[in-house]
């Protein structure tokens, strides 16, 4: 058998979708760009018999910016399996390829921010750079900061692991917050050492979905090998992994370990337990579930997912230690890993969210006088965790917060695409009904997790936009300034936060 093309690859996902055909109605008022683009292919080939050409299908599977909404995760993959394939016979243009490593453009044009800043205000070199780079010359860029977050984290000691004896916290920071929008990153620090956690950054790349999203497999696969071992052992010695960057949580919880719980590994693993427990299922999914708790006393909500009893009965009737059922994008990857990993990953509003409901989060008596419009993005809403923010900002008094949007709303953006001249005017319809429901709910300030929605708000709206967390360490910081109140401390040994 030949083995397939990219062309071939696409085409079952034309044929695939076209035959189901649910998402014709499903998706028909969505803002996705993928589903309509497909559709009309597909309508065009069984009207005419004209099948799509190689442009065609490359130009469509370029339309998914992977936001998680559509409900079928072997479409998901197999669309990613034809953008892969593409890239690995095109390649990649030069100006993508630098500008998907958000971390390398962080470091250079970080540098010398106020030179950056200087040429880029320069409409012609500003235009010369975009086009280079094949970036759409409309798409504003955000303004480099003086200092990025690094330099804060190590002057603050923040990058050496220190003893801690109660709650710790792994911050894997996110390449945006920490160099395009370290405020962020310093107000995620500040609200969690105002809860008495101890902080430390540990080393870490880019989370890989900027790459994974341009179809550059291999650097994909690369820092995913850089990342995972060293959460694991900051998981195994007790210390929770949390993000403030919902894309860098969907990454770890959902695209890393996408049926690492099929591994031919994890099912040698629970039948062996079945037979140790007399085939007993609930006995197995309860020291699964003791396992899983065992670092570090509590998991994120992606851990059911690993020994629901389903799963567990599916490997009962089917049990063997040969090849797995794990297809997933890094079955490459050590499947334990994958899952330990996933299983301790929190999104930093479900982490606060799980002291409020514990009584350990420091509460707040006033966080804004503004009407805010808070909307949730695709990558927090496919955690299933809920709106945790949302719940978060409506439990402190006299709140005015709107949830805006719906529930199949995206901002368009899609990370680094919305970057690119082929995909700007398609990130600009995308996001075009969210923005006209949240001029409808005429907020005072917009606000989101997600920086690339922020990136997306700013280009868009003319409304001030925050991260959710910035809000509540302003509201500690003006506890803090009280007259009366004494110095906040960190999470151990009691040293004043400046």
């Amino acid at each position: 058998m030949s083995p397939e093309t990219p062309q071939s690859i696409a085409r079952s996902v034309v044929m695939l979708c076209a035959n189901c055909d649910q998402c014709r109605e499903l998706l028909d008022d969505a803002p996705c760009q993928f589903f309509p683009r497909l559709y009309m292919l597909a309508d065009r080939s069984r009207a005419h018999g004209t099948e799509p050409g190689d442009r065609e299908l490359a130009e469509l599977i370029d339309m998914c910016n992977a936001c998680g909404q559509c409900p079928c995760a072997s479409v998901q993959l197999k669309i990613r399996e034809a953008k892969d394939a593409f890239v690995a016979r095109d390649g990649l243009p030069l100006g993508v390829r630098l500008v998907e490593d958000v971390r390398l453009v962080g470091r250079l044009c970080g540098t010398l921010p106020s030179v950056t800043n200087a040429l880029m205000a320069v409409k012609p070199l500003a235009g010369l750079l975009k086009r280079l780079l094949g970036i759409h010359p409309d798409r504003q860029l955000p303004v480099f900061p003086p200092e990025n977050f690094d330099a804060w984290a190590e002057r603050r000691g923040l990058t050496e692991k220190r003893p801690a004896t109660g709650r710790k916290v792994a911050y894997f920071v996110g390449c945006t917050a920490r160099h395009m929008f370290p405020e962020v990153a310093k107000a995620t620090v500040e609200v969690l050492e105002a809860n008495g956690i101890t902080v430390w950054m540990p080393p870490q790349t880019c989370c890989g979905m900027p790459t994974y999203l341009e179809g550059d497999r291999d650097f994909t696969h690369r820092l995913a090998e850089t990342n995972l071992p060293v959460l694991e052992a900051a998981i195994a010695d007790g210390w929770d992994v949390v993000t403030a960057c919902p894309t860098c949580s969907y990454a770890f919880k959902s695209v890393l370990a996408h049926n690492a719980r099929f591994s031919a590994e994890r099912r040698a693993a629970v039948t062996e337990m079945l037979a140790e427990e007399g085939g007993d299922v609930a006995r197995v999914k309860a020291r699964l579930e003791a396992e899983a708790l065992a670092p570090t006393g509590r998991v994120s909500s992606a851990a059911a997912g690993f020994h629901a009893t389903w799963i567990l009965n599916q490997i009962a009737m089917r049990p063997y230690a040969g090849e797995g059922l794990d297809d997933g994008y890094f079955a490459d990857l050590d499947a334990k890993r994958r899952i330990a990993v996933a299983s301790h990953t929190w999104e930093l509003g479900e982490f606060l969210r799980d002291l409020a409901r514990t009584g350990e989060l420091r509460p707040v008596e006033a966080i804004s006088t503004e009407k805010l419009a808070y909307f949730p993005p695709c990558h927090l809403r496919e955690q299933g965790i809920g709106h945790p923010w949302s719940e978060l900002l409506a439990a402190v008094p006299a709140t005015r917060v709107e949830t805006v949007g719906r529930s199949d709303d995206c901002c368009g953006l899609g990370g680094v695409m919305g970057y690119k001249t082929t995909f700007h005017f398609a990130s600009l319809a995308m996001g075009r009904g969210l923005m006209a429901r949240t001029e409808a709910a005429a907020p005072d300030r917009v606000v989101t997790e997600c920086l690339g929605c922020r990136v997306q708000f700013q280009q868009m709206t003319a409304h001030p936009v925050s991260h959710p967390v910035e809000l509540l360490a302003a509201a500690y910081r003006a506890a803090d300034a009280a007259p009366g109140t004494p110095p906040p401390t960190d999470g151990e040994g009691g040293r004043p936060t400046p």
